[in-house]
């Protein structure tokens, strides 16, 4: 017969079974251990791909911001379940651009052709003058019939004898910057106009040719030159002017005869892409800041040259100083232009 263990003996033994025991499960407290497995990798793919491209990824507490993700979609069991957690895990990213679509949202985003699209517009004041408004464009994608009508618009003002143009992103609140750009490539200069900075310095310029973003050159083609060349331009903006329209504002900074009128942007001047999850949604990840082609690098809302009331209510008629401010101006740099009031 054996002899009964001692009691001190028996009491480190069980506490050795269960040591042995408890370690052969997963940790109660390990991030995202109550979430179903095809969740858990959804959440872990978005939180990889905010920290691999962020344009603060050097500077965030990525384990704080990881845990925050984990306890906020700690039920999840399907993928559509961590979507709250993952627009947290963005807004934490504190760069107040990055967002999160839908499956649903990013393919409306994505589409060719939309029936809300808005087409840009114009017309020709007196005195010479071409007025452009630029809305908002979604995508590259959804910008072939906006630049196709842009450009429409804009050769026949100059036909009509436009030697001054007056550019209205008031309205404008983001989404492609390359269609606007495009649009009035022939009011800009060529070569670089603006560059992406990113968070470890690299740049990566805007660059015009013929007129047309070269990387789109392809697809959009040349543009048409004007009969008058290197004309003036007033670029209007106000609060409601954002992201992708922030570019285009930057892209008008150190141009010769070029001046801005209205209102300060959002401030939201920085550069975002766009990445695919396994359902279909996007993240949008602000990646890069924007500089001019002086250089200068912009943070935060960027003020017009000469600031003005906010006349958004009344755009392009007798009410609006805005416009009025820029026709004055208008006239300081084209003498001969017989300059009128708006009708």
């Amino acid at each position: 017969m054996s002899k009964k263990m001692p009691t001190r003996r028996r009491a480190v033994a069980a506490i050795a079974a269960l040591i042995i025991a408890t370690g052969c499960t997963a940790e109660p407290s390990a991030p995202g251990s109550a979430m179903s497995p095809d969740a858990r990798e959804y959440l872990i793919t978005a939180l990889d791909v905010m920290e691999g491209n962020s344009l603060y990824k050097s500077d965030l507490d990525w384990s704080t911001i990881r845990q925050n993700a984990f306890t906020r979609g700690a039920k999840a069991r399907t993928q559509a379940e961590t979507y709250g957690a993952v627009r947290e895990a963005l807004r934490n990213l504190g760069d107040q651009h990055s967002q999160f679509m839908t499956p649903e949202e990013a393919k409306a985003a994505l589409s060719p052709s939309s029936e809300n699209s808005v087409l840009p517009e114009g017309r020709l004041l007196p005195g010479g003058i071409g007025y452009l408004v630029l809305p908002s464009v979604a995508s590259d994608k959804a910008a072939a019939a906006y630049v196709r009508h842009a450009r429409t618009v804009v050769q026949d003002m100059d036909r009509q004898g436009a030697r001054g143009w007056i550019v209205d992103l008031r309205s404008n609140t983001g989404g492609d910057m390359w269609g606007p750009l495009a649009s009035v490539g022939r009011l800009l200069n060529d070569g670089d106009i603006g560059t992406f900075v990113e968070s470890d310095g690299k740049r990566t310029a805007w660059t015009l040719q013929d007129g047309t973003p070269k990387a789109y050159r392809d697809t959009w083609g040349p543009y048409e030159p004007l009969t008058h060349p290197d004309p003036p331009v007033a670029v209007l903006t106000s609060k409601r002017t954002a992201s992708a329209a922030e570019a285009v504002t930057i892209a008008f900074r150190g141009q010769p005869r070029t001046r801005s009128f209205g209102q300060p942007t959002r401030g939201v001047p920085t550069a975002n892409d766009s990445h695919r999850l396994a359902d279909g949604a996007m993240i949008i990840v602000t990646q890069a800041r924007e500089a001019d082609r002086t250089g200068r690098i912009y943070e935060g809302p960027i003020p017009p040259d000469e600031e003005l009331p906010d006349d958004t209510r009344n755009p392009g008629n007798s009410q609006d100083s805005t416009m009025e401010a820029a026709i004055r101006w208008m006239s300081t740099q084209r003498p001969s232009l017989d300059i009128a009031t708006l009708p």
